[in-house]
């Protein structure tokens, strides 16, 4: 019989010290994965059709939120609009609807009396030890989940420390593409940080700028190798040159190893050269896509967001006390696009580019 699988975690927030139980799941399901167990135990229903009225019927739940209705499904759970929006006064203007209007879904309490009542536990045995990569952060840019060859890469976490006289053991740095490179140039090593001047493989072209990177380790001579993948892919800023006087340029950006760009840079309308960042975002709610421009530091400026529904020529404007007023980029392959910041990049790319004269 399947059960749901548990792990004991140590609480670090209690006094006295306590265990706390961490969910391990066996796989993710969706509608096809619903729609194929309806199938079996309804042969005469197609599993296609099943797949295709359960997202229907998901977009109509939607559509009845916007008319201001609470949806309940019997035995099952509520949908309801929320309103988060504190007001100083009552003529105060509502905030954005995206920061105001939420929805709430909870499950009913037969449906959850029915799991309980089917629900089997199985306690998983202590995970091996292994190094596990937290952050990475390029030190001179101070920003997470970039590779910069001329700054500092900061790996902090848990089990780092590694033996860097054997040859088996240390950090190494892979393009998605193509290329591996063991990294030589560390300036520390201990268990919670690691501290490099990162040496980056080449890949085969200019926009697979996309890395992974991995610590080895043995902790007692004769021990297991184990090896640790940091859970965020690595992006390298990108040089785009000869970008002024209205140049036309065709320069790839915001791709992943993909052997022709999802996104071009086309041309700028700038009065300097320039280091800034382009942003991409998937709207985990409504699917929407929106590329942007930003300053260089985590909380800094940010140009408009610019919608893109499809593949086409868009004009992302600047942001205020930027030299780069506009920059045109072309959207090559918009589906890959969305896929790729679906999978791989929890619905938020960035790239660093140097917008050259």
């Amino acid at each position: 019989m399947a059960t749901i699988q548990y792990r004991l975690e140590p609480n670090p927030l209690t006094t006295p010290a306590s265990n706390k139980l961490r969910f391990v799941h066996q796989g993710i399901g969706g509608y096809d994965e619903v729609a194929a167990r309806l199938a079996l135990k309804n042969p005469t229903w197609p599993a296609d059709l099943i797949s295709a009225m359960l997202k229907g019927g998901m977009e109509e739940i939607g559509l009845m939120l916007t008319e201001g209705m609470q949806v309940t499904l019997e035995n099952a759970c509520t949908f309801r609009p929320s309103l988060r929006a504190r007001l100083d006064s009552p003529d105060d203007p509502l905030p954005p609807m995206d920061e105001l209007l939420d929805i709430n879904i909870s499950a009913s309490r037969p449906f959850v009396k029915a799991v309980r009542q089917n629900a089997r536990l199985e306690r998983l045995p202590p995970e091996e030890k292994v190094p596990v990569i937290i952050s990475a952060a390029d030190t001179s840019l101070d920003l997470n989940d970039v590779l910069n060859s001329a700054g500092v890469l900061r790996l902090s976490g848990s089990n780092l420390a590694f033996d860097k006289s054997r040859p088996d053991c240390g950090c190494v740095i892979e393009g998605t593409r193509n290329g591996r490179t063991v990294q030589t140039q560390l300036a520390s090593v201990s268990d919670t940080e690691i501290l490099l001047v990162p040496h980056l493989p080449a890949q085969n072209n200019p926009w697979n700028n996309e890395f992974i990177v991995s610590v080895s380790t043995r902790y007692t001579e004769n021990g297991s190798l184990r090896t640790g993948t940091y859970g965020s892919r690595l992006r390298s800023p990108l040089v785009l040159s000869g970008f002024g006087a209205n140049n036309q340029q065709d320069v790839g950006i915001l791709t992943g190893d993909a052997a022709a760009p999802y996104v071009k840079a086309t041309a700028a309308q700038m009065s300097a050269s320039e280091r800034l960042r382009i942003q991409a975002v998937l709207d985990s709610r409504s699917g929407q896509l929106m590329l942007s421009l930003l300053a260089m530091s985590e909380h800094g400026a940010a140009g408009d967001a610019v919608t893109v529904a499809a593949n086409g020529n868009y004009t992302l404007p600047g942001f205020s006390g930027s030299a780069v007023s506009s920059l045109s980029v072309k959207v090559e392959n918009y589906t890959k696009l969305v896929a790729l910041l679906r999978s791989d990049y929890r619905g938020r790319m960035v790239d660093v580019l140097d917008v050259g004269m």
